[in-house]
């Protein structure tokens, strides 16, 4: 792989990490890479650690010079899964990523005790009749949505559940294949919901996939059509993940016709997770 994308390979530093108030340490058991920078990793998971689908997580890791660098990560892994998934871009000098993706199974990365964040589906449990969940997604903000179709509850809560997942290059659609088992075979036995994959390519046409941006794909009703499924202000509710520009410009668009950001106190229709 280019050492532009993937730096000349790390040596974890020497000396034994463990566990204290605050974090404990886990090691990686499994990577993939999907496409240049792209990869998922799994740690070990401590008996204690609880998390809600759509959670993220504080990751650290150890630099040569001793200091710990920390970054925070959406939790792919199903809520009751023997280790956690993490899904992954690698940032050019990044000084977490650009050493994560040359460690090897078996080195150790730090992991809080407490999981964080408010992007979780149970958010729009309440009130009866029909649910429709969207789950818009660009890159690796897809991270959340996968444990969130891992939660039994989801399939029973919702009568509808479009992930669509935009990228640049058709290479870069990580899961898909996972996604399209989903949509023939729920995971979760009888399911009340039924699962809609919609993937969109930005920058090239490729088979199967949409060509746009997601707010171009709402404002043109593609994604409607796409989907199979109409947005209503009575049943639609929207998760936003991924880069900010589409976070902030599809959160104004869904706005712009009436639909409501999601509040404790003031019920609404739309979710984003702002810790980048």
């Amino acid at each position: 792989m280019p050492n532009a994308i993937y730096p000349q390979a790390v040596t974890a530093p020497q000396g034994e990490l463990t566990s204290t108030e605050k974090y404990t340490a886990e090691r990686i058991t499994w990577m993939h890479r999907w496409a240049p920078p792209l990869f998922s990793f799994r740690l070990s998971r401590a008996a204690t650690y609880k998390f809600t689908p759509g959670q993220f997580a504080r990751l650290g890791l150890r630099k040569e010079d001793g200091q710990f660098v920390w970054r925070a990560y959406s939790l792919c892994s199903a809520p009751d899964a023997d280790h956690l998934e993490f899904y992954s871009v690698v940032v050019p000098q990044g000084e977490f990523t650009g050493r994560l993706c040359n460690y090897d199974v078996g080195a150790t990365v730090l992991v809080e005790k407490k999981a964080q964040g408010f992007l979780t589906a149970d958010r729009f449990y309440r009130n009866a009749g029909r649910k429709d969940l969207w789950m818009l997604a660009t890159g690796t903000g897809l991270g959340p949505y996968l444990s969130i179709l891992q939660d039994s509850q989801t399939w029973q809560q919702f009568d509808n559940l479009i992930v669509v997942h935009s990228v640049r290059h058709a290479d870069e659609l990580a899961y898909a294949e996972m996604l399209k088992a989903m949509q023939e075979h729920p995971p979760l036995g009888k399911a009340k919901a039924k699962l809609h994959y919609v993937a969109t390519v930005t920058r090239e046409n490729a088979s199967g996939a949409l060509q746009g941006r997601i707010t171009a794909l709402i404002e043109d009703g593609q994604l409607e059509n796409a989907a199979g499924v109409a947005l209503s202000h009575d049943w639609s509710r929207f998760m936003l993940c991924g880069n900010p520009e589409m976070v902030e410009q599809t959160r104004k668009l869904l706005k712009d016709r009436g639909f409501k950001n999601d509040r404790k106190l003031e019920p609404g229709h739309i979710a984003v997770e702002n810790y980048w």
